[in-house]
């Protein structure tokens, strides 16, 4: 018995063997683990690659043997289509640009401001509202009195047009407003009050650096929605000087798809401008709209990572 209780360990030793132990359960664990995600970085990058190798792919070459990820013809023959008119693309990056930051940064302004009130308790008609932000996802007043009311306001050939429709998102607002009231502790509201700060600076000095996390992913979705918003300039731009890149890039699809689809007359489809690279040119028009946007990732993962846990009280 003595023998027995001598050989059970105890202190550090205990300790050791039990690290040791889950060390050595987790360790397939992680392989497993690392693996997937290792599939799944290909899976996602392995699309963006084949797009590239498309663009400087021959079309002669694609319709022979198909998509590869390697080009068997290198050629710059779709970029080069795209680039006569190089003053175009130009400026719908530039439109695109301009149009997606002011808009996030509204967007970010607005819906901050709008669910932080509808997260505190003392707020009258609190529930009146966020069930009127929730109606609006369900219901809407169709697309005719929308069309409407915006070209009635004057907003027909401003970017304003471009701007206003996508500032505001219902979803968004119910995000946020859960984050404030999850994350944000009302003693630390309370602590402010008593200070003698008032509800500006609350929301500005307190609230907004404590939501970064949010602030980021909500920033994310504006971004992508903004940059790859086309329907907007359709319906509300006629200027071409003023239209974003991706409704040009679906206007030069559209005008490839209509060349190649033997509609047009014998005389025109023998030209050159009818015998332009259609799968390639595709390609290239992707790689060239995502270019900027990639670019964003990089400066908003760290948010991510943050966790919610910024605005927790030491007490």
């Amino acid at each position: 018995m003595a023998k027995a209780l001598s050989e059970i360990p105890t202190g550090k030793t205990a300790v050791r063997r039990k690290s040791f132990n889950a060390n050595n359960v987790s360790a397939p664990a992680n392989v497993i683990l690392n693996l997937l995600f290792i599939l799944l970085t290909i899976a996602c990058f392995f699309p963006l690659l084949l797009v590239i190798s498309v663009s400087f792919t021959d079309e002669k070459s694609i319709l022979e043997s198909g998509y590869n990820l390697i080009p068997h013809v290198f050629t710059l023959d779709a970029y080069d289509y795209l680039f006569k008119d190089g003053d175009k693309i130009l400026r719908g990056y530039g439109i695109s640009m301009l149009v997606t930051v002011i808009g996030t940064a509204l967007s970010l302004l607005f819906s901050s401001m709008f669910s932080y009130p509808l997260s505190r308790r003392d707020l009258p008609y609190r529930n009146f509202m966020s069930f009127f932000i929730f109606f609006t996802m369900l219901f809407s007043g169709g697309l005719v009195p929308w069309y409407l009311v915006y070209s009635n306001a004057g907003l027909k050939n401003t970017l304003f047009a471009l701007i206003i429709p996508l500032l505001i998102s219902p979803f968004n607002l119910i995000i946020m407003r859960i984050f404030f009231t999850n994350t944000i502790p009302s003693a630390l509201i309370e602590s402010a009050k008593i200070d003698g700060a008032s509800e500006w600076r609350i929301y500005s000095r307190i609230i907004m650096p404590l939501s970064l996390p949010v602030l980021a992913t909500i920033g994310l979705f504006q971004t992508l929605r903004y940059w790859n918003d086309w329907f907007h300039s359709m319906v509300f731009i006629s200027n071409n000087k003023m239209i974003s890149l991706q409704f040009l890039m679906y206007k030069v699809i559209t005008e490839v798809q209509y060349l190649n689809s033997g509609i047009v007359d014998a005389n025109v489809a023998s030209t050159e401008l009818a015998r332009i690279p259609t799968e390639t040119v595709r390609m290239a028009m992707a790689i060239i709209g995502i270019g900027p946007i990639i670019l964003v990732y990089p400066f908003l993962q760290k948010y991510f990572v943050k966790g919610l846990t910024i605005g927790a009280v030491k007490g």
